[in-house]
Formats: structure tokens, sequence, C-alpha cells
């Protein structure tokens, strides 16, 4: 299945004229520690599955759906059986402004089940066996119906976090579009900046709360403190620079907006679950 590994960069190989991939897969074959830009969405059909990713076993009974976000490090071991498998380029998704409420809910690794919620996993099941017909089809539109599918699934997924916020949160919906409305600000501004310092004193300016206020309605909204937001979007801008050889691990640290090595080193470990220097390393061939 896995085509073009470089290390243990898998470069996706679309089909010409086609920014998606699909597998019906029956391999019964083990795919080594790998990761790629592309988001995807694996479905077993017979016998459950199982994909590792960043060293979490995560196993899917048959018809849920495991979608796991760009640049994860994942394998999956031998498995009998039959999965479907899609990939799409998330530059397709991630480089649209529009898009960008949805693409938040994509933070890490997710299983949909019915457990879960009963309505996604039907979403997420409909949309694997729609995509099947569509991608063998020479339409012109296949795609734009495939990426309409996918984009709905995760409309659906991030209303539902958004939900769940709100009876979280215990407050009326004018508060709750408040917050929306401020922080979608607040983390535009994040993204335009992580590179230099960003205190809670601008953050909260930027909101319009006072420190204290702003700190504690950030992590509640966003599940996560507002130095956790500004260290993964760090961490997701390293993650480019790092692929360019020419670009030492000192100057990545800095133009992502780390103050030392040492803070660069921990903070990307925690999250990628690798150092730097390994991450790198698995995009050079061996």
């Amino acid at each position: 299945m896995i085509k073009h590994l470089s290390g243990d960069h898998e470069t996706v190989e679309y089909d010409e004229k086609k920014y998606v991939m699909f597998y019906d897969n029956y391999d019964n074959e083990a795919y080594p520690v790998h990761w790629h830009d592309a988001v995807e969405l694996i479905m077993p059909l017979k016998n459950e599955y199982i994909v590792n990713v960043a060293g979490r076993d995560y196993h899917i009974p048959e018809n849920d759906v495991l979608v796991i976000p760009p640049c994860e490090l994942h394998s999956m071991p031998a498995v009998k059986g039959r999965r479907l498998i899609f990939q799409c380029d998330n530059s397709v998704l991630g480089d649209v402004p529009a898009l960008e409420p949805i693409m938040r809910g994509l933070s890490a690794p997710l299983i949909i089940s019915s457990s879960y919620d009963r309505e996604i996993h039907l979403i997420a099941k409909k949309a694997m066996l729609d995509i099947m017909p569509l991608y063998s089809s020479r339409s012109e539109l296949a795609d734009v119906k495939i990426y309409m599918k996918v984009i709905e699934l995760f409309m659906a997924l991030r209303e539902l976090q958004l939900r769940r916020q709100k009876v979280m949160m215990d407050c009326p919906d004018d508060k709750i579009d408040e917050y929306s409305e401020k922080f979608g600000t607040v983390l535009k501004y994040i993204d335009n900046n992580y590179m230099y310092d960003i205190s809670l004193e601008q953050l909260a300016a930027v909101a319009g709360y006072s420190k204290y206020h702003f700190s504690r309605i950030f992590k509640q909204y966003n599940s996560m403190s507002y130095l956790q937001y500004i260290n993964a979007r760090r961490t997701k801008a390293a993650e480019s620079l790092l692929l360019d050889p020419d670009i030492p691990i000192t100057e990545v640290a800095m133009r992502a907006g780390f103050k030392s090595l040492t803070t660069f080193n921990r903070v990307f470990k925690e999250i990628k679950h690798c150092t730097p220097t390994d991450f790198k390393k698995l995009y050079e061939v061996r």
C-alpha cells in the first residue's frame, strides 16, 4: 500500500488530476512507522484493525472510522481482513481560511463509533462507503464531491465538539457566540505571531478580557491552555522547517518561536512523541 517511503515519510501518490487516494485494502501485511501530510480515514469492513499512532494502539471495530490527523507517526501490524483506507491532500483543507474552524477539531486521532456519537458515526460510515464509487468515477466533479463529504463529516465533528463545550461551560448561546468570535480572533493572532514572544497580557487585550478571565475561559473553550495552543502552533511550524535539510535544528527552534533549544526539544517531544532530531531523520533517505 505504501508506494513511496523516504525514511519514514510517505509521499502520498495521488492519481493524475486527483487530490485523494482510496484503497479497498485486503493486504495481510505490516506497514512500518511512517507519516504523511495527508488526512487519513480508516474503516474496517471485515475483522478489527489495529493502528498504532504516536505510540498508542487504536483498535478499530468493523464499521467504525479512525481519523488520523496529518503528520502523525503511525504503523499497522499485519491483520487479516478488509478495510477501506482514505487519504486526502491536507493542503486542500488546511490552506483554506474558511475551513480553519472545522480543522481545529482534528487535533488528535479519534475513533468514530456509535458510542462516541450515533449520528456522527452514521455520517462517517456513509462518507466512506460513498467515497468508494466516487473515487473510481471518471466524473470531473468526483473529487469535489468527495471533499464535500469529508468537509461535511469534519463540520459535524466540530459542531459536536462545540455543543459539548457549551454544556461543559454551562453558559447561554449568546455567550458562546461571543467566545467563538473573540477566540477566533485570538487564534488568528497566534497564527500570525507565533514566531515572536506572546504574553498573556497581549492575548487578553486582543480578546478584550482581563488576563485572569481570558486564561480561564480560553482553557474551557479550547480544551487546552493558551500556552499549550501556542506551543502546538509553534510545533506545527517546526515540522515544516525540519523537512528542509539546509536549516539547522537550532535555527528551526528560533524561527518557530521557541526561546531555547532545550524548550524546543522538550515541547516537540511532548507533542510529537519524538525529538526534533529524530523527526528530521525520518524524512531523510536512509
